[in-house]
């Protein structure tokens, strides 16, 4: 076990249930009491933050893939509404105004298998109809089988974002291995024809959109077996370079699940749960040239989502991890300085959230930075109540 690991401090539990703000042992000024949004929900798996009525609010859009219906939350009161009907197997749903009135559209996908033969993989567009507390109209795009992961990214910097998706598999891939080319794509509005990005071999779960080399353009980023790679679009051409292989482990417990971001102050950092729903959460730290790797917890069970905040605003990410099995909680690390080699551990929500989806928002317009996650059956958000 690495040194950082070695001095994680288990600390303060904040119940789900609880009412009341419990200060945290560490320098940060963070605290959190947690609401619920939604219950009785049926496979549960990700929850997305967007303004989807245009009042200035942001608003919750919950995917569960063992329900029919796609819904939203209306920020403040969470107010439930259905956006479509009649989905199968919903796995991912990303939103973004690609035409400008104010409301973003909604890709979706669904039909989704981790058995390449029984997934249709349907990409669908949802369009509100004025009023986006009535049904959207749904315009499926595009098959592409085990469809996973789905972003919109600005790639060129125009500020017209694209659809990227990632299936899990390629279509011939097969447990426990997958090996096999996994198609990593994306479709321009309006035309939606599928272009290629990349291709990996072997599944990719994890997919994050961010500005990596501080060119004001979006790089995607994707996480798997393989390792962690980047793919940025320059001169109309994507380019691809490898960040990190991840997990040492043989195949396939090799590479990395999925992978956030760390910023504490001036230095960046990414922080990836490895290997495939791990037990591993590890910072990759720059070091000499190359990214030094660190793990600094290998407690977890089943780790399925990772995100990071500064949610004190002192300039330093904290991470927060969600795990399926196991303790079945979520967890914040905090970084003991701006170093990212010592961090301590504490608990945001003990047994009551098994969170395969969680994001990081200010939902009430406090300037505070919240944390919603969602489980098999539940939907929460985490006020952030530091003075």
């Amino acid at each position: 076990m690495s040194r950082s690991a070695a001095i994680l401090a288990a600390s303060l539990t904040l119940a789900s249930a609880a009412a009341v703000p419990v200060d945290a042992p560490h320098e940060h000024a963070a605290h959190f009491v947690a609401h619920s949004v939604a219950t009785g929900l049926r496979g549960g798996y990700m929850v997305a933050i967007a303004d989807l009525n245009k009042d200035g609010k942001p608003d919750l859009l919950a995917v569960a893939s063992q329900l029919r219906d796609l819904m939203w939350y209306e920020n403040p009161t969470w107010t439930p509404h259905v956006i479509a009907s009649g989905f199968a197997g919903m796995i991912n749903a990303a939103a973004a105004d690609t035409d400008g009135d104010g409301i973003p559209e909604i890709a979706l996908a669904h039909g989704f298998s981790t058995n390449p033969a029984t997934s249709t993989g349907v990409i669908t567009i949802l369009t509100h109809l004025g009023d986006p507390t009535n049904p959207w109209i749904a315009k499926e795009i595009d098959r592409l089988t085990t469809a996973h992961r789905i972003r919109w990214a600005d790639i060129d910097g125009s500020g017209h974002p694209v659809l990227v998706v990632a299936p899990l598999v390629g279509a011939d891939a097969r447990a426990p291995d997958y090996h096999g080319e996994t198609p990593l794509v994306f479709y321009r509005p309006g035309a939606w024809k599928r272009e290629p990005i990349a291709v990996t071999d072997g599944l990719i779960h994890g997919i994050l959109v961010s500005d990596w080399n501080r060119r004001g353009r979006d790089a995607v980023i994707t996480a798997g077996f393989a390792g962690v790679h980047l793919d940025e679009y320059t001169n109309g051409a994507w380019q691809r370079r490898e960040i990190t292989k991840g997990d040492p482990a043989p195949w396939p417990k090799s590479g990395a699940s999925d992978i956030a971001i760390v910023r504490l102050g001036v230095q960046r950092l990414f922080a990836t749960i490895e290997p495939w729903h791990g037990n591993e959460i590890v910072v990759y730290r720059m070091e000499q040239g190359a990214w030094a790797r660190h793990v600094i917890d290998t407690e977890p069970t089943d780790a399925h989502t990772i995100v990071t905040a500064d949610v004190d605003g002192r300039g330093r990410d904290v991470i927060i991890v969600g795990q399926r099995q196991g303790q079945r909680s979520v967890y914040l690390y905090s970084p003991r300085d701006d170093n990212g080699l010592e961090w301590d551990k504490e608990v945001l929500d003990a047994g009551t959230m098994a969170a395969s989806g969680c994001a990081v928002g200010d939902l009430n317009g406090d300037k505070r930075v919240d944390v919603t996650c969602i489980d098999g059956a539940n939907l929460k958000w985490y006020e952030n109540v530091a003075k």
